[in-house]
């Protein structure tokens, strides 16, 4: 019986560590070709995803990302969309991947998105 008990346990935990693990917590990761067209579609905390190109000369703490996708375009005319991020926090290096957290605000000049946290998750050589 104690087996069977102890067995039931060590699945339930399994289950519990699982789910911890791999769940989302109900929100997805979205790519920053998802947000171009209407970011004031998205409201609250979200989570993006996309590649850091390199900081605004006006401002150090804002950089631009583009999408993964973009990754794979080869000649020079490209449409990438680049997402304008503000951190206040350690800045990602050019071809980081970022998972940035956050939400979006309006500006005078359009959308920027407020990161109350940045995750590296890789890099991607890149430019120079």
């Amino acid at each position: 019986m104690k087996k069977y008990i102890l067995i039931a346990v060590a699945l339930v935990a399994c289950v519990a560590l699982s789910y911890a693990l791999f769940s989302k917590g109900g929100a997805s990761v979205l790519h920053v070709n998802q947000v171009a067209s209407d970011p004031s579609a998205y409201s609250g905390t979200v989570t993006v995803t996309g590649i850091m190109a390199g900081t605004s000369p006006q401002d150090p703490s804002v950089f631009g990302i583009f999408d993964l996708k973009e990754l794979q375009c080869t000649t020079p005319n490209c449409n990438k969309f680049y997402l304008p991020v503000k951190s206040q926090g350690t800045m990602p290096k050019q071809g980081d991947e970022v998972r940035v957290s956050g939400s979006f605000v309006k500006t005078s000049a359009g959308y920027l998105f407020s990161a109350s946290n940045v995750k590296v998750v890789r890099n991607h050589k890149i430019g120079g």
